[in-house]
């Protein structure tokens, strides 16, 4: 059984006496017994002064993309300072949401994929409390995905967003931690935050191994399968297909009206190779694209937890649509996380190389052998950050 950041603090409360603190965390954010962070905190005689939100809110209750709004916690009164709004602007926490604190606490349950926002929102909200005087401990929690596979390309200058924040492949292996470690080292922080380790953690571990239940840290990750799958199939936000959202099984489920559930499955049938099986299906949506309409398209099933690679049946699953239902397929073209001017299919993907492929302007082979050159490059700068020693490190 591993202990979390927050876990071992708990064992030593008496650490914060006499301190005024913050807490950035949200739903996921739970002990070993399931008790949610802050009114642990309070149990032991240490309430936080104030909390923070990320992307969903403090609590995990806004869909993706929707603004939340300042509050009171009704548990400890304790106020909640929304770092999501409904402007890019709000993304970048300012300084004066941590005036009054001397130190704020990081605990934020990641899913270790390049699009999950609460990476950067922990980047951030360390960087605007530094500049505050505050000092900033990240609580670290495993990578669900484990810390050793790393997947995908880095994202080319001129590309980031709040769904790239930053330069890693799309699987990125680290714990929130060695995150926020490697980028204090990037950005030269003369104060690099501390963070408080798991411990019991391998990086050969993935979720089913912690010990722990699943309780999704955002609303549509539902299950360990749905965050296995999701660096790849979280492509399809970029598009005018349905992800899954509006259904009980978000990522794992897919299509949209028009789409031929037998020719989709045939099509996906190589991805047997990358532990899944696509099923054949139809769907309603509630809500988001394309809801209240009968989609055709396949659920996965996942059959070999420990050969799927994400980011690559994403692709695939975007070539297969691509070739199958090319009348219903479409790239996105709202604005994405506040993003107008660039289609969103590129601030995933981290460049144009994808979309120009399969538009029939590029060669998706070939970049998708570029890959592992960048996946060598970011283990080896990645090094210096581990907290958890790598196999025969």
């Amino acid at each position: 059984m591993i202990a979390t950041g927050l876990d071992r603090l708990l064992a030593d409360p008496a650490r914060l006496a006499g301190r005024r603190f913050g807490l950035l965390a949200h739903g996921a954010s739970l002990t070993a017994d399931l008790v949610p962070a802050h009114r642990a905190f309070a149990a032991a005689g240490y309430r936080p002064a104030r909390l923070f939100g990320p992307e969903h809110g403090y609590y995990g209750v806004e869909q993706d993309m929707v603004a939340s709004a300042d509050a009171l916690d009704p548990w400890t009164g304790a106020e909640i300072v929304s770092l999501y709004g409904d402007d890019e602007a709000s993304l970048l926490p300012s300084p004066r949401a941590f005036v009054g604190l001397d130190l704020l606490l990081i605990d934020l349950q990641d899913v270790g994929a390049r699009y999950y926002t609460y990476a950067a929102t922990a980047v951030w909200a360390a960087e605007a409390a530094h500049a505050a005087g505050c000092e900033v401990w990240v609580l670290d929690r495993p990578n669900p995905l484990g810390g050793e596979v790393v997947e995908g390309n880095l994202p080319r200058p001129g590309f980031a967003s709040f769904v790239g924040a930053f330069r890693l492949p799309v699987r990125h292996g680290l714990t929130l931690g060695e995150l926020v470690r490697l980028e204090a080292a990037r950005r030269g922080w003369t104060e690099a935050p501390e963070v408080i380790p798991l411990a019991g953690w391998r990086r050969d571990a993935t979720w089913p191994a912690l010990g722990r239940p699943w309780l999704a840290p955002s609303p549509n990750l539902p299950s360990f399968e749905a965050a296995l799958v999701y660096p790849g199939l979280c492509l399809l936000e970029a598009t005018e297909l349905s992800e899954g959202r509006g259904t009980t099984r978000p990522f794992l489920l897919f299509g949209a009206p028009g789409v031929d559930p037998l020719a989709l499955a045939a099509a996906l049938e190589p991805a047997r190779r990358l532990g899944v099986r696509a099923v054949p299906t139809y769907f309603r949506p509630q809500f988001q694209k394309h809801a209240g309409a009968v989609c055709g398209g396949v659920e996965l099933a996942v059959t070999e937890p420990e050969r799927v690679a994400g980011y690559r049946l994403g692709v695939e699953v975007l070539a297969a649509l691509k070739c199958t239902a090319p009348r219903s397929f479409a790239w996105r073209s709202a604005p994405y996380e506040f993003v107008a001017d660039r289609p969103a299919i590129d601030l995933l993907s981290g460049g144009d190389d994808l979309r120009r492929a399969l538009d029939g302007g590029g060669d998706l082979g070939s970049w998708l052998d570029g890959w592992a050159a960048d996946e060598a490059e970011f283990r080896e700068e990645r090094r210096a950050a581990l907290l958890y020693p790598e196999e025969g490190g």
